[in-house]
């Protein structure tokens, strides 16, 4: 089990979205963005845990299926537009083990349930869960060694647009739910029947390939509830 659980990304990149949380815990305490996450309908030292959560989660991942395997590459990185990406070292290791990353998945679902629930945005969030669902699924690739990969910009992007399409009032919590459910359902679920053969020892939804794009969703989240006009607040946790 132990080899079931590494840092999704190599150590540089991870540094980098942990001084982001560093970053957005510090702003939270001096007061800049505690509006912002009462927009989205969380408490900040809330939202600040939640961001923990998901960057101290992304280390573990919890099987859940096997695929038959094929050659497996381990114990190295693999880069995929820019971004270097861990592949675990191994040790007879002959299927491919599917798992949920429990920072990457597993936190944001949770999440974004709970947003969907307090914020009444079933028809608006389906629809905005679709748009990126679509964008993600064409963009997604496999690669051999991590299972299916995906540009780190594009579900941040993507989750942007169609957010603000739908609904300004409620572009942050609609640009969190489509951005985490879209990258999730489109790039990782709609793609597990093409990671037979790939040569990845653990293909993890929510993980390697997709953890930071998902994080970024988070952050991109809250900046567009802080640029967003004062409202009615809504309930919070």
């Amino acid at each position: 089990m132990s080899q079931m659980h590494y840092l999704p990304l190599s150590l540089m990149f991870f540094a980098i979205l942990a001084g982001i949380f560093v970053a957005v815990a510090t702003l939270i305490e001096i007061g800049v963005l505690r509006y912002a996450y009462t927009r989205l309908g969380i408490r900040p030292h809330t939202a600040m845990r939640l961001l923990l959560a998901s960057l101290v989660g992304s280390y573990f991942n919890i099987p859940v299926a096997r695929l038959p395997g094929g050659h497996m590459f381990t114990g190295h990185e693999v880069t995929f537009y820019g971004v270097p990406y861990t592949v675990p070292v191994v040790a007879n290791w002959p299927d491919t083990v599917i798992a949920v990353n429990v920072g990457g998945a597993l936190v944001p679902g949770f999440v974004s349930l709970y947003l969907l629930i307090r914020h009444g945005l079933w028809l608006r969030g389906l629809l905005a869960i679709a748009g990126v669902t679509a964008v993600c699924h064409t963009l997604a690739r496999p690669v051999p060694g991590i299972g299916i990969a995906l540009p780190t910009i594009a579900p941040a992007a993507t989750a942007a647009i169609v957010a603000l399409l739908l609904s300004r009032e409620r572009a942050a919590p609609l640009a969190y739910i489509s951005g985490s459910l879209g990258t999730l359902v489109g790039a990782d679920l709609l793609n597990l029947g093409g990671l037979r053969g790939m040569g990845a020892p653990v293909a993890s939804i929510g993980g390697a390939g997709t953890y930071d794009g998902i994080f970024l969703v988070g952050i991109m989240a809250v900046l567009f509830a802080s640029l967003s006009r004062r409202a009615r607040r809504p309930p919070q946790v």
